[in-house]
């Protein structure tokens, strides 16, 4: 790797960790000019016991003192704070509790999206306006077209309410299967397009007629070289996509009751709990921040050709 690209790669971190500041600075502000305050709600509530709880939880401070306290405790200890509703317990623990359901869920989701969308995707490029290409573009069409929330609800009511073949609660291995399916499913279609797309633009390059003409096999062409060339977007979008499954499987971890980061995070929003709101904001914006950097470097490996800039 040369000096370029070894820059080009700094000034990629550096940019990550000043985006990811900018995220804390901007929640840190927002969450603490939300009107009222984190324990508004509480029965009964004296103005001595309401002070004396911001006193504990340093909330009496100045705002600027909050701020570096909070900002060096993230980036000393990465630690963000109690939970101000779960007591006894921090942000970072529920944080990586549910982080062990929903990163499972998302890891299963991604990698099963990723190898379908692939292979429907090749075949789709390599059956080009036939019948099966058609079925197949439609069928993504619509997935793609689909908020998960409404997927997440029709399979629910099919699967586990009229048939009563999967359990409805996410709790159990069983009960993942219908999340799973609902994660994947965009991801899947979006996939597929992306491939059929790629691969149709590299079956048109020049080295590829030129292989054919000196008679090697389609096998080797296709697995070869088209289809290696044609994985360069999907790579660049599974980063991303792996990041994205895991902080947007919230509305369907509510559906289907799995304990996850996101129905924690659901959680924290009604009860007002504004460490974890904050906690959970920066660090599932953070993997997402971190997931594109390595999306960028992953370039490099798969195609040496590429030089960064």
């Amino acid at each position: 790797m040369n000096t370029k690209n070894i820059f080009y790669i700094l000034k990629r971190i550096v940019l990550a960790v000043l985006t990811i500041w900018i995220v804390i600075t901007i929640t840190f502000s927002v969450m603490h000019a939300v009107p009222g305050g984190p324990f508004t709600k509480e029965k009964a509530i004296t103005k001595e016991a309401q002070a004396a709880l911001e006193a504990k939880y340093g909330l009496d401070k100045p705002l600027f003192v909050q701020y570096t306290t909070y900002l060096n405790e993230i980036v000393t200890r990465f630690d963000f704070g109690p939970s101000l509703k779960q007591r006894g317990r921090s942000v970072i623990d529920i944080i990586l509790n549910g982080m062990k359901t929903s990163a499972k869920l998302g890891v299963i989701a991604a990698v099963g999206a990723a190898a379908i969308g692939i292979v429907l995707g090749a075949v789709a490029a390599l059956r080009r306006n036939k019948f099966i290409d058609k079925v197949i573009m439609v069928v993504t069409t619509a997935f793609v077209s689909m908020p998960s929330f409404i997927m997440g609800s029709l399979l629910l009511i099919l699967f586990s309410v009229t048939l009563g073949w999967l359990p409805a609660n996410g709790s159990t291995a069983e009960g993942l299967i219908l999340p799973v399916i609902t994660l994947m499913l965009y991801p899947m279609a979006y996939i597929t397009r992306l491939t059929r797309s790629s691969m149709l633009d590299v079956l048109g390059q020049d080295y590829i007629r030129t292989a054919r003409a000196k008679g090697v096999s389609g096998p080797r062409i296709i697995f070869g070289h088209a289809l290696k060339n044609a994985l360069i977007p999907v790579i660049t979008y599974f980063g991303p996509m792996l990041a994205f499954i895991v902080t947007g499987s919230m509305v369907v971890e509510k559906i289907f009751a799995v304990p996850g980061i996101g129905r924690q995070f659901i959680s924290s929003i009604t009860n007002r709990d504004y460490t974890m709101i904050m906690g959970t904001t920066i660090f599932l914006a953070s993997l997402i921040v971190v997931m594109n950097l390595v999306s960028d470097i992953l370039y490099k490996v798969v195609d040496p050709r590429i030089e960064f800039e």
